[in-house]
């Protein structure tokens, strides 16, 4: 979450007046966060969260992704809900950015990632598959295997300014997903990016997830293997097989993995590596000094994708 966008008062009371929330108390920019300008927007009926998406969003997708919290929302998975204006629209203009208004989720993401944490992760993931099994709409995975070759294109000719070799180590890598990535695995709607910044914990409980701008349609238990990445892994960039038990554990006791997915999970948790080590490398690589957009180093996923590339099956992560 960021600010990119202000907003003229002005243009504020124009906007909500489209809405049945109340008059507006505050709006206070938000400045975590890289894709959209977020506001805190307190009003005389409560307290919401004001997004304008910014242009690394595709605004074609966004019926996509305010219909999915709409739907989930609705069968109790704790996400943000889309506030509907007397219209019944949950999408409208302003500030010349698409806009939408949704509930506030009470919480924070945890800054120390414990066991403790990954449990309900584990649960609240498999219950997200269960609740979007009837979502309609469909969002094909752009950052899926087959647009890892042309996201790696972009930056091999720099990729040793990162670490030497690092581009012949990943042409090596990117042979090995393409040949043997699974097609024909329990597939539905992910959520693709449920790092710890995206879950909200209240009172030690699990208060909400955010964010769901990167979800899509894939392998459900790809969405695992991006979990194992996010959650399982201490700064020094060990393995913590204890917590990845855990979250794993809590998934199964909700939804079950076939043989096939857990056998696939090595492979998939390498892939999920790859995914975010070359967003991160193409980044790095490309971003301007003095931009926006927090740029993150990509050697912390090059160790978790060698790690991987170590295991000799599932029950290397606790499956």
């Amino acid at each position: 979450m960021a600010v990119y966008t202000e907003v003229a008062d002005d243009q504020l009371d124009a906007f909500l007046a489209e809405y049945d929330i109340g008059e507006p108390i505050s709006c206070k920019g938000i400045a975590e966060g890289v894709e959209n300008s977020n506001y805190l927007l307190a009003t005389s009926r409560g307290t919401y969260i004001l997004t304008l998406y910014e242009k690394r969003v595709d605004p074609r997708d966004l019926p996509f992704f305010l219909g999915l919290m709409d739907h989930l929302a609705a069968r109790g998975i704790p996400c943000p809900t889309p506030v509907h204006g007397r219209d019944g629209s949950a999408l409208r203009t302003l500030a010349g950015r698409p806009a939408a208004i949704t509930t506030f989720l009470p919480g924070m993401w945890p800054r120390r990632i414990t066991v403790e944490h990954c449990g309900p992760v584990g649960e609240a993931l498999a219950r997200l598959h269960q609740a979007s099994a009837g979502f309609t709409l469909k969002r094909p995975n752009a950052l899926s295997v087959s647009g890892w070759r042309p996201l790696f294109d972009g930056s091999k000719e720099r990729a040793s300014e990162v670490t030497p070799g690092l581009a012949e180590e990943l042409a090596a890598e990117l042979d090995v997903l393409e040949r043997g990535w699974p097609q024909d695995l329990p597939a539905g709607v992910i959520h693709a990016d449920l790092f710890q910044d995206n879950v909200f914990f209240l009172h030690e409980k699990l208060s909400g997830l955010i964010d769901f701008y990167f979800a899509c349609n894939d392998l459900l238990a790809y969405d695992v293997a991006i979990c194992l990445n996010a959650w399982c892994f201490e700064a020094d960039r060990s393995f913590n097989v204890t917590k990845a038990r855990a979250l794993a554990g809590a998934y199964q006791r909700v939804r079950p993995l076939t043989v096939q997915e857990r056998e696939s999970m090595p492979l998939l948790a390498r892939g999920a590596a790859m995914r975010f080590l070359l967003t991160r490398l193409y980044d790095w690589l490309h971003t301007p000094d003095g931009a926006l957009v927090r740029r993150k180093n990509p050697l912390e996923y090059l160790a978790k994708l060698r790690f991987h590339r170590s295991v000799a099956g599932p029950g290397d992560y606790g499956i």
